[in-house]
């Protein structure tokens, strides 16, 4: 079984910045895809950004520009700097990993963007 930990999550005034991370239990070199996806109350989950085990990377229209999914294999970490934040960016984010024919999720972590 795979655990994904995921921390950095908080309240930011709009316009300012926060790096989520995730941990992972095992290697990240055994995934195919590692992603960060978000999720507001009553609204179904949507995909914030992706990147594949070749590095490449996917993000969706309402983060480009503002958010960046890295990765650091040694650590085990996938994270995800987000700058510029928008009060619509509120969301709980969730770090998933997939393999060929499953995938995980964290617990998530709760980013808050108000004045």
């Amino acid at each position: 079984q795979v655990q994904l930990v995921e921390s950095g999550g908080g309240l930011v005034q709009p316009g300012g910045s926060l790096r989520l991370s995730c941990a992972a239990s095992r290697s990240l070199l055994s995934f195919v895809v590692l992603g960060w996806y978000r999720q507001v109350p009553g609204k179904q989950r949507e995909l914030a950004a992706s990147i594949t085990s070749g590095g490449r990377t996917n993000y969706a229209e309402f983060v480009k520009g503002r958010f960046t999914i890295s990765r650091d294999n040694a650590k085990n970490t996938v994270y995800l700097q987000m700058n510029s934040l928008k009060p619509e960016d509120t969301a709980i984010y969730y770090c998933t990993a997939r393999e060929a024919a499953r995938g995980y999720w964290g617990q998530g972590t709760q980013v808050t963007v108000s004045s």
